[in-house]
């Protein structure tokens, strides 16, 4: 008996040996992690790689959320100018650790001499492309304020630091993707015809994949904003610029807009579906009111039982989808200048009334759907990234410079693009913008107002926990992809990448149409759907969807959507 409990000591003595010597990789195959897409430490999901690596290095560098996230945004200025920007604006959802939230509005503001009917003729119609590609399709850009505000509250490292490695990018080049060199190539004789005298993004011959990017100007104008701050943008030699740009071409940004211009700390739309809480953006972004309506239209039906992009789910979907956008075409805008009505939009019982008339039988026609009604209720290509770091801080960003490289339009001698969000305003009454999107008198122009945005950066939680983050870009279907990609985690089951890559599909009031990405559904499914009343048209891709889990065994998973260059990075 003796021999058998040394036999037995021996034995746990080398099971702890054991234990201390297997790779930590081994360990966490057996406890079902996977060690090149989980991670303990932090987690960068954005849509360029450089941008990625620059965001994951602040996180190694002791930098939280907020300084990662910071970095991220300036780098990918150099590195995605179709989308990312200090030319543009976005918004940001924060939750801290200990799940305090917070959410700011950077968005591009109105200059103080635009007009409700500035885009239109003699006649009242609405002028072609003159809210697109001209210098008057400028808002007052917010990206700059904006993160200098992030890190003024947030923050931890050195202002300087965080600005260094997009100045690098810019100043020393970097490898260009299959994905850039495309979009250059396509939009080269618009540059060229925009931008008179000017030689940005252009080069002799066509882009290949794997060229140097380099951008000399846009270095310089990034360390202005390195050693001056807010003051290295919207006042100087910078500004100087940007309004001189605007003089050439008898655009409205003056000095005075610049300013004037200030981000916004907004209180954060909450919401529930289920077990889990939604923080999400609040307007002048119509995002956040607009998912937390379409979860709870879908939320008592057997969506888990019905699968992923069945016929039940997404006519389901597509009915709510189609209510939402109406109320967006009426009730959303800026709420400083206009009294959106939010409790009534997120009230459940309008929520379920607004499903009533959905029939089984057949589609609704989008010409019968209008907006709600209250009672005593009067009127008065985008990028997104996630970030999570060590202590559990989150941030998602959605940001944008409206149209692919906005205006196509750059600012002499400072070599960024500028916007062209004023088209996200309504240049009439019932006329859609770019996007096919209908709106009316909440969302007029007018001097100093931010236009209505479908951006949705969202965090979600469970149990009081860190759950989800989640954005993407898409102009009008940012809403619906965002919507969707949640769904697909909570009741498909489908892990964080197999959600943002999984195919989508779209619906918004107006034009009534099923837009889906070629994949989505079977041709059964599309059948069934037709049969009923649905018009199907195909779209080639439909958001790029960046975001993090948290598991439940405390690691981060990242999805990085295929569908462009999206990178997802963690230590």
């Amino acid at each position: 008996m003796g021999n058998l409990n040394i036999k037995k000591s021996n034995y746990l003595k080398f099971l702890l040996i054991l234990f201390f010597f297997i790779p930590v990789s081994c360990v966490q195959k057996r406890l079902g992690v996977n060690s090149n897409t989980q991670f303990r430490n932090g987690m960068v999901v954005c849509a360029y790689p450089d941008a990625a690596q620059v965001g994951l290095e602040i996180l190694k560098q002791g930098g939280n959320a907020v300084d990662a996230a910071v970095a991220v945004q300036f780098a990918l200025a150099v590195t995605l100018p179709e989308a990312g920007n200090i030319g543009g604006g976005g918004f940001m959802v924060y939750r801290s650790k200990t799940g305090e939230n917070n959410t700011l509005d950077f968005r591009e503001m109105s200059p103080a001499a635009a007009s409700v009917d500035m885009y239109l003729d003699s006649t009242g119609h609405v002028i072609p492309d003159m809210s697109l590609y001209t210098h008057k399709a400028s808002g007052v850009p917010g990206s700059v304020d904006g993160m200098v505000q992030a890190h003024e509250k947030y923050g931890k490292l050195k202002w300087a630091d965080l600005l260094q490695p997009a100045i690098d990018l810019a100043g020393k080049g970097f490898k260009i993707t299959k994905h850039l060199a495309s979009d250059l190539n396509r939009t080269a004789a618009q540059f060229k015809k925009l931008n008179a005298g000017k030689s940005y993004l252009i080069k002799e011959g066509e882009w290949q994949e794997g060229d140097i990017l380099i951008q000399q100007d846009l270095a310089k104008t990034l360390e202005q904003i390195r050693d001056k701050g807010r003051a290295g943008f919207y006042e100087g030699i910078v500004a100087d610029q940007l309004v001189a740009e605007m003089k050439s071409g008898d655009g409205l940004i003056s000095k005075t807009d610049l300013q004037n211009y200030h981000s916004v700390w907004r209180k954060a739309i909450i919401g529930n579906y289920k077990d889990y809480k939604i923080i999400t953006m609040p307007p002048p972004s119509s995002g956040g009111i607009a998912l937390v309506q379409l979860l709870k239209s879908v939320e008592k039906y057997p969506l888990k039982r019905w699968g992923y992009n069945q016929d039940s789910t997404v006519r389901l979907m597509v009915e709510a989808e189609r209510r939402v956008y109406a109320d967006r075409s009426k009730y959303l805008g800026d709420p400083d200048f206009f009294k959106v009505p939010v409790d009534s939009l997120l009230n459940p019982v309008y929520i379920t009334a607004r499903m009533n008339n959905f029939s089984w039988d057949a589609a609704t026609q989008s010409t019968s759907i209008q907006p709600g009604s209250f009672v005593g209720y009067e009127s008065d290509q985008t990028t997104h990234y996630s970030i999570v770091d060590s202590e559990g801080n989150a941030v998602s960003i959605t940001t944008t410079l409206n149209d692919t490289f906005g205006s196509r339009i750059f600012v002499q001698g400072a070599g960024f693009l500028l916007n062209n969000e004023m088209d996200d305003f309504s240049s009439k009454p019932g006329v859609p913008n770019m996007y096919g999107l209908v709106g009316g008198k909440a969302n007029s122009i007018q001097p100093g107002k931010r236009m209505l945005s479908c951006m949705t950066p969202t965090i979600v939680e469970k149990d009081g926990k860190l759950f989800m983050v989640v954005g993407t870009p898409g102009g009008s279907t940012i809403i619906t992809s965002v919507f969707q990609t949640i769904v697909n985690v909570i009741e498909f089951n489908q892990s964080m990448q197999q959600a943002v890559a999984s195919k989508r599909f779209h619906h918004q009031w107006l034009p009534d149409d099923v837009e889906t990405e070629t994949g989505a559904l079977d041709s059964v499914t599309v059948t069934r759907l037709q049969s009923k009343g649905y018009k199907i048209t195909n779209k080639g891709g439909i958001g790029r969807v960046d975001a993090i889990l948290k598991t439940p065994q405390g690691y981060y998973e990242g999805g990085a959507d295929p569908r462009g260059d999206d990178t997802k990075l963690g230590f």
